[in-house]
């Protein structure tokens, strides 16, 4: 704030400011002192913080505050003089202190409530002094009501949030950086005036020379004698060569202002944005406490190591970080970090470390969060998992330690036997998990049995900006978020499998569906051509999916402009942004896109990418669903009908056909009859019952070849009865144009 700014404010309002500064450096102070007693950096710092609270507090009047502000500096004082010792009792009180001063500082001497505490503190405090015990003084219950009812890490750090969403800090040196980019701004459009001025006389002379040449076309050959024509001639060519010449120095002037131009847009943006960031310690300023407190509640040490402190971070970023990282620390001390106890048996120090790291990597905020308590014990999550019926004993016996610690993300789930106030109900990782998301960001789980857990989140530096790749789909440009984006590649159609009647390219050695993003944005088809595919590799870990677009455009930084919210979701986008040239994109919403896919899949409906193929030949093309539980029947008979012209989709079992049959227009359904969820009998029962399928053509395909079997099938309803044993090329193809006719009409 300016000189100007604070004058504008009372006195009760200016020490509200001064406690907010210095409360944050006494809790600082005090939990290096709880590790250090003899630190004497830390006692002198605590002693002028609360020496000039004490000044503040008399200047406005509140007594109760200089009450508390002196009694912590005497204490201070003792202690630098070699009269007391620090201890663990004596620094509850004193926080206790730092809690009071805060809730004083807030309510500005209004709130008489708190006396009782402010006497009870002055007292304790005074008597710790004087008693100076070896294990130090235990405060009584007055007195450490300021810990934990006004702990920094509830009422304190609200009131602080609801300060910053009204006034956000911008030190003196980047507000003079941006003053100095605004004059070179204001400079820079001066030009625009006599450039301006160039144009309209390149104008007016243009106009004058087609006036002249109107007024020869007009007057005629035989009105103007040759000497009168080549005198017009001339002006007019004069006033073209000037015209010609304005217009190059015109050219020759504006390139360099482009540059310049763009360049100060640059700095300014950069330097607008530098203005919204934080170091990373603002966003986690209450953590030591929170820990602390947390940890003397549990019973167990723990300290906690914060690197990169000074990571730029933008501050709506940090807002959005708040709550996963509250419930990573708190999980970290509550699960990870074991008691003093414990950690001594396993030869470890009874002190617990908590590791909460930033810095910045590949564009992105990395933040990670790691503890080396006791780790997460695979067997008994695999055994959880079985018990709450997520997976068989068989599937979780496979799954591997990345596949099992997913399950941790799911909401309610939980390895805790009891239920605390801190943890113990399955709430917590799937909320990180959603509010990473959120921020179009990921996080990723590690750990190792003794040595503890580790936790990594990547989120975008900031949420006003998003690095994409703009591609082509339908004629319509359309931004992919570049964290999200595992490849772009180049393919040749020769280069498209298929497997089950499905899509699939090989990428690391890995198999990967297309499906093209026209279908999915309902945009118009591509055009027909035999040229190499465009495919972005987009998704997660898990599940990953090639992205057929039109063609890829390039790399941009966008400004995200949110939607109307009248729109409410609007399907596969997330935002909006404009592009360089003022035109508007859209901001494709990855997670929204892999569920649309999985729809499409599940539904039938998902369409091939057929690059050499007409889209009107495609449609003539008569369709075959083909329906059987076994791997090998199924390639068989789809690469049968396809090598003979048929577009061919096949099921794996009577529940995944009825579901094909009735979201697809079939020509002719092949069926077998033994199968899991849904048999062919009962899969060709309920076609020939249904009003909108009973004309569908149905055929069966079987081992079982007796009469009865025969028997059965055809009073079902089916058209044709062919038995595996006997199954010949010809015969399939022979039955299949004897129901349809031939693959293309």
């Amino acid at each position: 704030m300016s000189s100007e700014d604070l004058s504008e404010l009372s006195m009760l309002e200016l020490f509200r400011i001064e406690a907010e500064n210095h409360t944050p450096l006494l809790t600082a102070g005090l939990l290096a002192l709880e590790r250090d007693p003899d630190a004497a950096d830390q006692l002198e710092a605590c002693m002028r913080a609360a020496h000039s609270l004490k000044g503040a507090a008399s200047i406005v009047g509140l007594g109760a505050a200089v009450r508390v502000a002196h009694a912590m500096e005497d204490c201070f004082v003792a202690a630098q003089e070699g009269r007391l010792r620090l201890r663990q009792g004596h620094i509850d009180l004193l926080l206790g202190g730092v809690d009071l001063l805060a809730r004083l500082a807030r309510t500005s001497g209004t709130d008489h409530a708190g006396e009782p505490q402010v006497k009870a503190l002055v007292e304790a405090l005074t008597h710790a002094m004087q008693a100076d015990g070896e294990d130090g003084p235990a405060p009584d219950e007055a007195a450490s009501a300021p810990v934990t009812d006004f702990c920094p890490t509830t009422q304190a750090v609200m009131a602080a949030r609801d300060t910053s969403d009204r006034v956000v800090r911008v030190t003196a040196d980047s507000l003079n950086r941006l003053l100095g980019l605004a004059g070179e701004s204001l400079v820079a459009a001066r030009w625009l005036k006599p450039f301006a001025s160039s144009l309209l006389r390149l104008k007016r002379l243009q106009h004058e020379a087609v006036q002249r040449l109107a007024a020869m076309r007009d007057d005629g050959p035989a009105a103007t004698g040759e000497e009168r024509s080549r005198a017009a001639l001339h002006e007019i060519r004069r006033r073209v060569l000037e015209c010609e010449q304005l217009l190059a120095q015109g050219l020759a002037d504006l390139e360099p202002f482009e540059r310049r131009s763009a360049d100060l847009s640059r700095r300014l943006y950069d330097e607008a944005v530098a203005c919204r960031m934080r170091p990373f310690a603002d966003g986690v300023q209450a953590t030591p406490r929170m820990l602390r407190d947390l940890g003397r509640s549990l019973g167990k040490q723990v300290r906690l190591d914060i690197v990169g402190a000074a990571t730029p971070v933008d501050r709506d970023m940090l807002e959005r970080l708040d709550a996963p990282l509250g419930h990573l620390l708190r999980n970290a001390l509550d699960h990870g970090i074991e008691s003093p106890e414990q950690r001594r048996a396993v030869g470890k120090p009874a002190e617990g470390v908590v590791r909460l790291e930033a810095r910045h990597s590949a564009g992105a905020l990395q933040i990670i969060v790691s503890d080396d308590g006791r780790g997460i014990a695979l067997d008994a999550l695999r055994r959880a998992v079985v018990e709450r019926h997520h997976a068989k004993a068989d599937l979780a016996a496979e799954l591997s330690e990345s596949e099992l610690l997913e399950f941790l993300f799911l909401p309610g789930f939980t390895l805790s036997q009891r239920v605390t106030e801190v943890s113990g109900r399955g709430v917590g990782l799937d909320v990180v998990q959603d509010m990473v998301k959120q921020v179009r960001g990921s996080v990723r789980m590690s750990t190792q049995a003794g040595l503890g857990t580790r936790f990594q989140l990547q989120v975008p530096l900031t949420l006003s900006v998003v690095r994409t790749l703009l591609v082509q789909i339908g004629g319509e440009p359309y931004a992919f978020p570049l964290a999200r984006i595992f490849r772009a590649l180049k393919l040749a159609p020769q280069q498209v499998e298929l497997l089950e009647g499905r899509q699939h390219v090989e990428v690391d050695g890995r198999r990967v569906g297309l499906v093209t993003a026209h279908q999915i944005l309902q945009a118009s088809a591509p055009k027909a051509g035999g040229g190499d595919l465009s495919v972005l590799v987009v998704g997660d870990e898990e599940d990953i999916y090639g992205l057929v677009v039109d063609r890829f455009i390039g790399e941009c930084e966008l400004v995200v402009q949110p939607l109307d919210p009248r729109l409410g979701k609007v399907k596969d986008v997330s935002a909006g942004a404009l592009m360089e040239d003022g035109s508007p994109v859209l901001i494709i919403d990855i997670d929204d896109m892999m569920r649309s896919v999985q729809k499409l899949i599940a539904s039938g409906h998902l369409s091939q990418v057929s690059p050499g193929t007409n889209a009107t030949d495609a449609k003539k093309r008569k369709r075959v669903l083909v329906v059987d539980d076994s791997l090998t029947v199924r390639e068989l008979e789809r690469k049968l009908f396809a090598q003979h012209g048929y577009d061919v989709e096949v099921a794996v079992d009577g529940m995944d056909g009825w579901n094909a049959v009735r979201t697809g227009k079939f020509d002719l359904l092949v069926t077998d009859i033994d199968m899991p969820r849904m048999d062919g009998i009962e899969l060709v029962t309920l076609v020939k019952k249904d009003p909108n399928l009973k004309s569908l053509p149905v055929m069966i395909m079987s081992y079982k070849d007796r009469a009865e079997d025969r028997r059965r099938g055809l009073e079902a309803g089916a058209d044709h009865y062919l038995t595996k044993g006997s199954f010949h090329d010809e015969t399939l193809l022979q039955a299949a144009v004897d129901l349809i006719g031939e693959a293309v009409a």
